[in-house]
């Protein structure tokens, strides 16, 4: 990649708030902003997560119940 596009892809990146910069003299440093890609995931795959935490936690209590009977 050239220098001009991952530059144009930073500047994307900012905007999105996904990446936060520092500047420490003539560099300008780049870092991950993790809260908004955690919402991202909480979002997308938190849903479909749910489910399956419910399933086990169903299945548990079902086998936990066999167990006395």
């Amino acid at each position: 990649m050239t220098r001009q596009a991952v530059t144009k892809h930073l500047v994307i990146l900012e905007e999105a708030n996904l990446v936060s910069t520092r500047k420490l003299g003539r560099e300008k440093l780049h870092f991950i902003n993790p809260v908004p890609i955690n919402e991202i995931a909480d979002r997308w795959i938190g849903k479909f997560e749910r489910s399956r935490l419910s399933a086990l936690a169903t299945l548990k209590t079902t086998l936990e119940r066999k167990d006395h009977d």
